[in-house]
């Protein structure tokens, strides 16, 4: 699937524009077993929005994660992850974000924001590279580095890591009534 910016505008057309869950991912990378052991998996979204203004630094954005989608390859380690222990995904089944800033970068740039995991908000950062669109959509890559004991979870310390790297691939697909590059 081609971004090019062709024979299209410089920069997609402000209006709304609701993320593509299926067409997007949220991988993350964290160490177990005392830092010794690398941890790759993914979570799935449930629901956004990116609200594209005439003036980039006055977008917005909004996520919601499926909390119960934390997959890895190990069905006990998930399950654990997804139990009271850590993300207690029974009474809470959402991790959500709601940026309030965003800053031009010049490569890209840094969407800061807030992060709720298991009802306590934490301020996050969210390095976005230029965003690439097309006929069918914008194409949002990020990154953030996650501290899980800011938002409460403290348990299996030595055995956990503290720190979760994410990689965000978003697509945002036109809103109804919103078409891109017009």
């Amino acid at each position: 699937m081609p971004y090019t910016t062709g024979d299209q505008p410089t920069a997609p057309a402000p209006g709304t524009y609701a993320i593509d869950a299926g067409r997007s991912k949220i991988a993350f990378t964290t160490r177990h077993f005392f830092g010794l052991g690398a941890v790759h998996g993914t979570f799935a979204l449930a629901s956004g929005q990116v609200n594209i203004a005439a003036e980039p630094t006055q977008s917005s954005a909004t996520a919601v994660i499926a909390a119960d989608s934390f997959t890895t390859d190990s069905g006990t380690r998930d399950k654990v992850v997804r139990s009271s222990k850590y993300l207690d995904t029974a009474t809470h089944p959402h991790i959500t974000f709601a940026s309030h800033t965003v800053q031009d970068t010049g490569t890209g740039y840094v969407l800061r924001g807030e992060l709720t995991v298991k009802a306590t908000a934490q301020p996050v950062e969210l390095t976005v590279e230029q965003p690439e669109y097309g006929t069918d959509g914008i194409r949002f890559r990020a990154t953030t580095r996650i501290d899980r004991y800011a938002f409460g979870i403290t348990v299996d310390k030595g055995m956990t890591a503290r720190h979760l790297t994410l990689s965000l691939d978003i697509l945002a697909v036109p809103a109804t009534g919103n078409t891109l590059g017009e």
